[in-house]
């Protein structure tokens, strides 16, 4: 998408733009959907913040300037409820497509990955390629553990 579309990275009119190309941690889908991750123990990267995001992580997340949401998910583990997962996994594709959705977990790698390798899926990503992709264009070393690659084959996620 880069540089030959010049609506890409914007929104309707009217509504929030999502990230543009070059944000640090984004990964753009082949449905075209743009979410990024990253770790919160890292400062936040430099550009537009989100207006929504999903927190993976075992502890409530710190407190942010903009709407978000709480998985409950331990460190190398699975979320804790299924259900609110993919909950939070439709909300995800839903606003990401006018908005710039941020997902986090505490290094940016294992449950951040997971839960683009689950988006990914969810977007057209055949499940044995998913994990893949998302190491080929987010981060090498997302998706940590074999439960989490377990979760992005087995899941019903939809």
């Amino acid at each position: 998408m880069t540089g030959q579309d010049p609506d890409a990275g914007t929104a309707s009119p009217g509504s929030a733009a999502t990230w543009p190309d070059g944000t640090t941690g984004l990964l753009v889908l082949p449905s075209g959907l743009r979410v990024r991750g990253r770790g919160v123990r890292r400062p936040a990267p430099a550009g537009p913040a989100p207006t929504f995001a999903v927190y993976v992580l075992g502890d409530p997340p710190p407190p942010v300037p903009w709407e978000s949401r709480w998985v409950r998910w331990p460190d190398m583990w699975l979320p804790r409820s299924p259900g609110q997962f993919r909950g939070a996994l439709a909300e995800i594709r839903e606003r990401a497509r006018s908005e710039r959705v941020e997902v986090a977990c505490a290094g940016g790698h294992g449950r951040t990955g997971t839960t683009l390798a689950c988006l990914a899926v969810l977007e057209g990503v055949p499940r044995r390629e998913a994990v893949e992709y998302v190491r080929r264009h987010y981060d090498r070393h997302a998706v940590e553990t074999p439960w989490q690659r377990w979760l992005v084959r087995w899941m019903r996620l939809g």
